[in-house]
């Protein structure tokens, strides 16, 4: 194996445990732990250098803003329907990050909306051209999302929780993307027919922070789990008894005899 993020030495008796780590040089266990912040920390993995102190704020910022996306959201709802059905954690975990790893509403649409940000950047005509005419996309294992990245599927008016956190970002001081996004909404969302969404407000502070689409895409991911556990272990503990399924009317009902 070889990387450049982690560096290990093993103990002198055992080749198989581990004395000291390195991650980008950094001690995690002699210098780092106490010291350094979780939003530190997935930053130094995944840029490979200590962020600055606005960048370390704004990720902690969006990292509360995405913790729970709520029972609303499709990817939730896929852990609670795991946790009640009495499906392992695990389980839990992977449905929520199956179902909210699509183009429509998921981390693939972040992946999307930062690659339009790169593309056009605070350009507000480049944004309404890309917005208009969207480009096509390439045949491959997303299916087309039928939207503009970014922007609500189901909307044409961006939530409340939506504008408080573009809102709430944008007044850090950290984002260039984020400033500009919170004053061309209602421009942008006019030339896309559709609200904002919290992908598009995700993308643009991702971009700001200084992350790849990929990086972006992959921390879409992780930083919305936390909702998603909690929900599955609440409706674990409740029941299939206080939860809503949906009727259904069976047209051959195995259960009736002829």
């Amino acid at each position: 194996m070889r990387t450049r993020i982690w560096h290990e030495e093993a103990e002198p008796d055992n080749d198989f445990a581990t004395r000291s780590a390195l991650c980008h040089g950094y001690d995690v266990y002699g210098d780092l732990l106490g010291r350094a912040r979780w939003a530190e920390m997935l930053f130094l993995l995944l840029r490979g250098e200590a962020p600055s102190a606005g960048q370390a704020r704004l990720l902690e910022m969006l990292a509360v803003a995405l913790a729970n996306p709520g029972p609303r959201d499709a990817a939730v709802h896929a852990a609670m329907c795991a946790g009640v059905g009495g499906s392992t954690s695990a389980a839990a975990l992977i449905a929520a990050l199956s179902v909210g790893a699509g183009a429509s509403g998921g981390a693939r649409e972040v992946w999307a909306a930062m690659r339009l940000f790169q593309s056009c950047g605070r350009s507000s005509s480049a944004w309404e051209h890309a917005l208009a005419e969207p480009a096509e996309e390439r045949a491959g294992i997303w299916p087309h999302a039928g939207h503009a990245p970014g922007f609500d599927a189901h909307a044409v008016r961006s939530s409340g929780i939506v504008r408080a956190a573009l809102q709430g970002l944008a007044a850090s001081g950290e984002g260039g993307c984020l400033d500009w996004l919170l004053h061309s909404r209602t421009a942008l969302e006019s030339v896309a027919g559709r609200g904002l969404a919290m992908t598009g407000v995700a993308a643009a502070a991702l971009v700001d922070i200084g992350f790849t689409p990929e990086q972006g895409e992959m921390l879409y991911l992780l930083l919305r789990l936390p909702g998603a556990a909690a929900h599955a272990l609440e409706q674990r503990a409740l029941g299939h008894k206080s939860f809503p399924f949906f009727a259904l009317e069976l047209q051959d009902d195995p259960g009736v005899s002829a």
